[in-house]
């Protein structure tokens, strides 16, 4: 998980700051980088991207995490 963790960082970092960088999995990237849910989606749309996959939204209902969207995203590698 930390090298889709660390991807995940340096994506969030490219759209909203290096701030995204020093967070930790426990951080919740909502608080913590000042975005909303238009934002998380972009964001979204960029990890789909750069992994080649697809999440369907339902799954990240609850994620507020980078931890958490991490695990989402390795279980669709």
């Amino acid at each position: 998980m930390n090298e889709v963790l660390t991807r995940l960082q340096t994506l969030a970092a490219k759209r909203f700051g290096d701030k995204a960088l020093t967070l930790d999995a426990n951080a919740d990237f909502f608080e913590a980088l000042g975005i909303d849910s238009l934002q998380a989606l972009d964001l979204l749309t960029d990890l789909e991207e750069a992994f080649d996959i697809e999440v369907p939204d339902y799954e990240l209902a609850d994620v507020t995490t980078f931890g958490g969207l991490a695990e989402v995203l390795e279980a669709r590698l």
